[in-house]
């Protein structure tokens, strides 16, 4: 359900603003979507796993709280991470 720490370093890689950064919204929100991507696919099976749910939710309602700041911040980058994520078609 967790994501390894290879793709991991790929996310923090394919979106960090500079070398080093871990802690950008952007990197948070891609690391983020990548868990919630994956466990959305746990609960085709597992349609029953309430604690997983619980987690879920926790997860998205995160990521929104970020982007809902990085619009707030900087609405060109807010717009170039939802397109790069594929996040509100």
């Amino acid at each position: 359900m967790s994501i390894t720490a290879e793709r991991k370093a790929e996310v923090i890689k394919e979106h960090a603003r500079e070398a080093g950064d871990t802690g950008s919204p952007e990197v948070q929100v891609a690391i983020l979507t990548d868990r919630i991507n994956n466990l959305t696919d746990h609960f085709k099976a597992n349609h029953k796993d309430n604690h997983s749910r619980r987690g879920l939710l926790m997860m998205v309602n995160k990521r929104r709280t970020l982007l809902a700041y990085l619009k707030k911040k900087d609405e060109g980058r807010y717009a170039d991470l939802i397109a790069k994520l594929g996040l509100r078609k």
